[in-house]
């Protein structure tokens, strides 16, 4: 151990995994003679790129695009340390890039700008595109996500992906499909109340909606989002009109009165008190990390299905059972989006594969099983050939 400054101590072996970063690249050719040489670059490589310039998607065979993507982000919310900036962000974006390539065989790139301008960020990942072929955007904090999202979304022909948005999304789904089939429930019967309305809070509950819940409830810093609300910002607003059937107002206890399940992601904490209006045999998923907003000790007083955000408790929600998947059956299918319907494919290959074991334990699979990633490149794949968000090949 060592302590750097006076009141924080660090694990030096970790530091001693991180030295020199976690990635590399390689050349997938060989460059043992000047034959090797020609080929690979000058002269041979100037047919390539002329063939390439006659037609863009020849791209996708003879370059990277077809496998690569960039990991973007602007340091501003990166996992629960907040807005670090672009250069302390660099080792949780190399560590997504080698979650990219153990879980999906996709080749990743982290990009770290300079710049918390919408307007910048916009224009440098719209300048970059042409290198990838597909965008995941990281750790950027709302509002400012949903349009630096939905405007990248628009102007590019390739995958955009905000994954603390959808990712997390994808997988509270699935874990609720495997839920309520533990609890013997319908989900569209489930009232669920989420905890938290920032990127994630905002996806998770538009994504249950699709996904065919009918009753729920956000709550953020200031209580309950209903329609009444003068507070709101557009994408508040526009999540007021979307949620809240019931026209709840109040905070969070007033939210999970009589509730089934509560979907925490606010890095907040919510109090045992609220939890004690829920209805008998719900389930909790307290997916702040790195504390939960219940602890599962806690939750398994007021919920029969407890799920967290970390590795040393049973029911790990993780983004890596649904990003590298998602973009290895995008860059397969040359996908030019990911759709709902993409995601909704996601989340039900995610909750097939736990289906073969599940249990009250075991709602979503291992972040480490090998079958999920190539389970939901298929259907992802086979979703956007059917939507036809496809570049020709």
């Amino acid at each position: 151990m060592s302590t750097w400054g006076a009141l924080v101590t660090y694990d030096t072996s970790i530091f001693q995994a991180h030295r020199g970063g976690k990635l590399a690249t390689r050349s997938t050719v060989a460059l043992a003679s000047r034959e090797d040489l020609s080929i690979a670059y000058t002269p041979g490589v100037a047919q390539v790129c002329e063939a390439i310039a006659a037609d863009p998607a020849l791209a996708d065979t003879y370059t990277w695009v077809g496998h690569t993507v960039a990991v973007v982000t602007d340091g501003s919310a990166v996992l629960g340390l907040g807005n670090i900036g672009p250069r302390a962000a660099l080792p949780v974006m190399e560590g997504k890039a080698v979650l990219f390539k153990q879980f999906g065989d996709v080749d990743a790139v982290p990009i770290c700008l300079n710049t918390q301008d919408t307007e910048e960020i916009i224009a440098a990942v719209t300048a970059l595109a042409p290198s990838f072929g597909g965008i995941n955007l990281e750790d950027i904090s709302a509002p400012r996500c949903f349009e630096i999202e939905r405007r990248l979304d628009a102007a590019l022909d390739i995958p955009v992906f905000h994954d603390d948005q959808h990712g997390t999304a994808i997988v509270v789904l699935a874990a609720l499909r495997n839920a309520a089939q533990v609890l013997d429930r319908k989900i569209e019967d489930l009232r669920v109340v989420v905890s938290g309305a920032g990127a994630a809070g905002n996806a998770v509950a538009r994504m249950l909606l699709t996904g065919g819940v009918t009753d729920v409830i956000v709550v953020d810093s200031r209580g309950v989002i209903h329609a009444g609300r003068t507070d709101l910002h557009p994408e508040k607003a526009s999540l007021a009109a979307a949620t809240n059937p019931r026209g709840i107002t109040g905070d969070i206890t007033a939210a999970l009165r009589g509730a089934d399940v509560l979907v925490g992601v606010s890095g907040g904490t919510v109090a045992e008190h609220a939890l004690a209006g829920m209805a008998p045999g719900g389930a909790i998923f307290a997916l702040a990390n790195p504390n939960p907003e219940v602890h599962p000790t806690v939750a398994a007083r007021y919920a029969a299905v407890v799920a967290t955000g970390r590795s040393d408790f049973p029911n790990q929600i993780n983004n890596v059972l649904a990003f590298p998947g998602i973009f290895r059956g995008a860059l397969e299918a040359r996908a030019t989006r990911v759709t709902d319907g993409m995601k909704l494919a996601a989340a039900d290959a995610i909750a097939a594969v736990a289906a073969e074991d599940l249990s009250i334990d075991a709602i979503v699979p291992s972040a480490l099983d090998p079958r999920v990633a190539p389970a939901v490149a298929s259907v992802v794949a086979e979703v956007a050939r059917q939507e036809g968000v496809t570049r020709a090949a």
